[in-house]
């Protein structure tokens, strides 16, 4: 893939004053195996930087917006916002991830559809935005990709603890408490995407993917929630 500052930008809705700081936002490790002598720096840092900034503005906007919502709830919202899943469905409603440099191994083993690094897309062009625009700008943008998402994600139940909640009910309604088994694991040892099944007994009740264990069974709590009738 040919990087593309201004279709970044038009995409993004953010125009950068320096090129190479944008790049390097769309720049995996795998990338500098291949190309060492012209490129010095992946996205790493930038993510490390954008998930700092990210956190604050989220924050920020819940403690402003909802006044009388207690600590332990507007921690939940935040969770649901600045999950790996949910910045990575962002990256694939914008289609940035075509944009992101990787070794040929990378892209050819699904990189730019691997949900961890689709994230971390996001949030290394967040870090990039920070640098490049200051604060406002950062926050402009996650107000309108992100934070702009707290509705739907409170309609749909996305901020709820699914697995707490799932055992609830089935430790209520059947007196069984939920198990849950890792059926498969695909990828790199470093980005490794887990597949896990709950059950009640020896049913199963769901299944869920995730770049962790937890998350994957999150995912498995939530589909088992979606169609469990005691």
């Amino acid at each position: 893939m040919v990087f593309n500052k201004q279709e970044v930008e038009k995409i993004i809705g953010v125009t950068f004053e320096s090129e190479d700081l944008i790049k390097t936002a769309c720049t995996h490790r795998s990338y500098l195996n291949e190309h060492r002598s012209t490129v010095k720096q992946h996205n790493e840092r930038l993510e490390f930087l954008g998930d700092a900034v990210l956190e604050l503005v989220v924050t920020d906007f819940l403690y402003t917006q909802y006044p009388t919502k207690p600590e332990g709830e507007l921690t939940s919202w935040r969770a649901a916002l600045v999950k790996t899943e949910s910045l990575a469905e962002l990256a694939e409603e914008l289609d940035i991830g075509r944009f992101l440099l990787m070794s040929r191994g990378e892209a050819k083993s699904g990189g730019r559809t691997r949900m961890a690094l689709l994230a971390n897309l996001v949030e290394a062009i967040i870090g990039a935005i920070y640098i490049d625009r200051g604060y406002d700008i950062a926050a402009e943008f996650i107000g309108t990709k992100i934070n702009s998402k707290l509705e739907g994600i409170l309609k749909a139940g996305l901020h709820i603890d699914a697995k707490s909640h799932f055992q609830e009910i089935a430790q209520e309604k059947q007196g069984v408490t939920p198990h849950y088994e890792v059926v498969s694991e695909s990828g790199p040892d470093h980005d490794k995407i887990f597949e896990v099944a709950v059950y009640l007994d020896k049913k199963m009740w769901g299944k869920g993917k995730g770049n962790s264990k937890q998350t994957a069974q999150q995912s498995a709590a939530q589909s088992a929630l979606k169609k469990y009738t005691p």
